[in-house]
């Protein structure tokens, strides 16, 4: 199997963005516990990262007929972006969305995801481990 993982804006400033949010742990953290994660099952995976909406629509794009499957953690885009949701429909393949932090305790605007009416499962609130649940999610569904 083999899985896409894309991560939104302001990721990579993981350890500095918020760390009273988001936690002290870096992205270079966050892309080894990612890669051990999916050694555990089996998988193999590649990560993304753009602060850009277009480079990660054409990124899902470049998933069809690669990828088996996505977890993605569009961050501020989850509660903007109907291209990225459109991309995902457009690839067919099974989503995970996943967040660190709990959104639906944050401010209001952080309450609706555009990628959630896609998404086969919703992840959030549980940190690194939300990548591990959506990575174990995806390989107990595809078996």
């Amino acid at each position: 199997m083999k899985i896409m993982v894309i991560n939104g804006p302001n990721l990579n400033m993981l350890g500095i963005r918020e760390p009273d949010v988001y936690g002290k742990s870096t992205y270079a953290d966050l892309e080894n516990f990612v890669t051990e994660c999916c050694a555990q099952q089996g998988v193999e995976c590649s990560i993304f990262q753009s602060n850009s909406e277009g480079d990660i629509v054409t990124q899902i794009q470049s998933c069809y007929g690669t990828y088996d499957a996505i977890v993605i953690n569009p961050a501020a885009y989850t509660h903007t972006s109907v291209a990225i949701l459109d991309a995902l429909k457009a690839v067919a393949l099974p989503t995970v969305e996943v967040h660190l932090s709990e959104v639906s305790q944050r401010e209001e605007f952080r309450h609706f995801s555009y990628v959630s009416l896609y998404a086969c499962k919703v992840i959030t609130g549980k940190g690194f481990d939300g990548y591990k649940e959506a990575i174990e999610y995806l390989v107990s569904t595809n078996n």
